[in-house]
């Protein structure tokens, strides 16, 4: 039997990009999966791709930065299926990019900042109830290569909120780890995604050179390697590992030029 067999996961912006990836994945090893994001045509999309894997999932229309919203999401997700066995905090935004930190607006700062962090403090606080009810799980945060470097792309508010998410990770990791719970942060380097890949498009020749420093493989990373590796700490294979933030980037190769 899957490790996934009847289990309950949800995933925070899941309409696209390493989310509905993680989505789908996880359907075909038998979760039922929760997904969430603003766009529900999106949504029910990736809805379409669980039902196709043999999975069962529901759709839940959320923005991440509203509290009430968030309460909602963990609410209904349990409602339907009973329980909550993992969660996968994902949902992010960019912010600005090739911007100094002095020229950043303050509304894009805490736009950023309140996605990016805020919003994973408040689904964990309503996540881990339920998954205390249920005897336990696993929460896997999205963090980023950006939140284990600095960066010289000029995206000073997801650097910051990248480097948040990991400190918050090993802190929750610690304050549940004798009560069945373990958090940790995945932290993806350059992937396709729909993050990513406008940028990609535009910028070739300059996100040649990034790529080509920041990852020893030389070749951006794909949403089913990530999923892959979401899908390893929320099983139990990865049972001892607790407040790790481990990163999914090719190699990092921290070049001195």
């Amino acid at each position: 039997m899957s490790d996934f067999e009847n289990k309950v996961i949800l995933i925070t912006g899941a309409t696209s990009g390493l989310g509905a990836t993680a989505a789908v994945s996880l359907a075909g090893k038998g979760a039922k999966v929760a997904i969430t994001g603003r766009r529900a045509e999106q949504g029910h999309a990736v809805l379409e791709q669980i039902k196709a894997a043999g999975g069962e999932g529901l759709y839940l229309k959320t923005d991440v930065t509203v509290r009430a919203d968030v309460e909602a999401m963990v609410a209904r997700t349990v409602e339907r299926f009973g329980r909550l066995d993992g969660a996968v905090n994902n949902a992010g935004i960019s912010g600005p990019v090739f911007t100094p930190v002095a020229d950043i607006s303050e509304e894009d700062w805490f736009a950023t900042i309140n996605t990016n962090l805020n919003a994973v403090f408040m689904s964990m606080k309503f996540e881990i109830p339920a998954l205390l009810a249920s005897g336990g799980g696993s929460i896997v945060n999205i963090a980023s290569m950006a939140g284990l470097l600095g960066g010289d792309l000029g995206n000073a508010p997801y650097f910051t909120s990248k480097h948040a998410v990991i400190g918050l990770t090993k802190t929750a990791a610690i304050d549940y780890a004798q009560q069945g719970i373990r958090v940790n942060a995945l932290c993806p380097g350059y992937c396709h995604s729909e993050m990513v890949d406008p940028y990609v498009e535009a910028e070739r020749e300059l996100f040649a050179k990034v790529v080509s420093r920041h990852s020893a493989m030389n070749r951006l990373g794909e949403s089913q390697e990530v999923a892959d590796a979401i899908a390893w700490l929320l099983s139990s294979q990865s049972s001892f590992v607790n407040g790790a933030a481990i990163p999914i980037d090719g190699g990092e190769t921290t070049r001195l030029y």
